[in-house]
């Protein structure tokens, strides 16, 4: 997340740019014209203050879903599954949220070089490990529909895939140490961080750039889409023989099997939907970059919201589809019901109890006016 600075042309805000690349976004810091500096624009305002809104909803509710789940001690295969997709979430709220409001409010970098390689890093590990564990997900899903009698390896099989996961959200961020660095704009009092100067040649940024976006969104929607249209080919086929099978609990695909299915697809349904529209804007402006002048500002702000949408929307779905969640959230808000109620009970009584004594009697026998005494019992 960088200011684009384009030579002969006004800046372009981070905050707009790097809804594009989530990787790199300065192309050229030689300013071959007026330059005028970034501001905080109204747009970029109310940017800020939903993205603080989706802060406190994306927290709380994945909070509470490590909370119920955690305490939980059902050995089902999809209960890390869960865990680590609320663990992913909750590293997009907390490093990639905070960034961007903060980013967008200053404009410009103060917080030095090592903190601008850091944050970049891990907020592209955040938004890999989110992709990632979803086709964790999606393939847990192929396999229990598809190969019910792998069923008792899938506990281990998940680990593996999770283990893959991660270490590979790591690598695959890891190059945004080496890439972003602080640049001052020739001139003017300036600093951003930025990628430019990273890559001799502008074909090698493009192709790093294609890469992630392959390797964050195309591959893992390929894979998803692949795995849930295997998956509902193989529900259709049974659906056709299913006068011929007499339903019960050793049907291949269960009630509950098919819920947990329905809860998985909704999951990967909304990745979909939030984040298509903001990597599609990310491809038209690859090929014409010119367009981002061409394009409301708000625009660019608005599809990345609507990315960021996803991380509040998986606590929601997973309450939807788990009755117990909805139990230990009403057993959560009774306790804190009951705290409150309590307090505001002893209050009342401290209250009541306060004593105020004037004018009492001094040891030698005179009375001291002006004095007032208060106790609590």
């Amino acid at each position: 997340m960088v200011t684009q600075i384009m030579a002969g042309q006004a800046p372009i805000n981070h905050s707009t740019h790097s809804l594009i690349t989530p990787v790199s976004n300065v192309t050229a810091l030689d300013i071959l014209g007026p330059w005028t500096e970034p501001a905080f624009t109204v747009a970029a305002k109310f940017r800020v203050g939903v993205t603080c809104f989706f802060f406190f909803i994306s927290s709380c509710s994945n909070v509470a879903v490590l909370c119920s789940i955690s305490g939980k001690r059902c050995k089902s295969h999809l209960r890390i599954l869960i865990l680590s997709l609320s663990v992913a979430d909750l590293l997009v709220t907390f490093l990639v949220m905070p960034l961007d409001a903060f980013w967008n409010i200053m404009v410009q970098w103060y917080a030095g070089e090592l903190s601008c390689k850091i944050l970049n890093f891990g907020k592209l590990f955040a938004m890999y490990s989110a992709a990632l564990v979803l086709v964790v997900i999606s393939l847990d899903r192929h396999w229990a529909i598809l190969y019910p009698l792998s069923f008792t390896s899938a506990g281990q099989r998940n680990r593996i895939m999770l283990w893959f996961a991660w270490i590979g959200s790591l690598l695959l961020a890891s190059p945004q140490l080496f890439l972003f660095r602080l640049r001052t704009v020739p001139g003017a009092n300036f600093t951003q961080c930025a990628t430019h100067g990273s890559f001799p040649e502008h074909w090698q940024e493009t192709t790093y750039n294609m890469v992630t976006f392959c390797t964050l969104f195309v591959t893992p929607l390929v894979v998803m889409i692949v795995c849930y249209t295997r998956i509902l080919w193989e529900i259709s086929k049974q659906m056709k023989h299913k006068n011929e099978l007499s339903r019960s609990k050793n049907d291949l695909i269960s009630k509950a099997r098919l819920k947990t299915l329905k809860m998985t697809l909704v999951i990967v349904a909304s990745f979909m939907v939030c984040w298509t529209p903001y990597y599609l804007l990310g491809i038209w402006y690859w090929f014409q970059p010119d367009m981002i002048h061409q394009i409301p500002e708000y625009v660019h702000h608005s599809l990345f919201l609507f990315g960021l949408l996803h991380t509040c929307t998986d606590p929601l779905v997973y309450g939807l589809y788990t009755p117990s969640f909805k139990e230990d959230v009403r057993s959560w808000a009774r306790r804190v019901g009951t705290l409150l109620s309590r307090k505001a009970k002893n209050s009342k009584q401290l209250t009541g109890s306060e004593v105020n004594i004037k004018d009492f009697t001094s040891v030698d026998g005179q009375m001291s006016s002006g004095i007032t005494l208060q106790s609590v019992f």
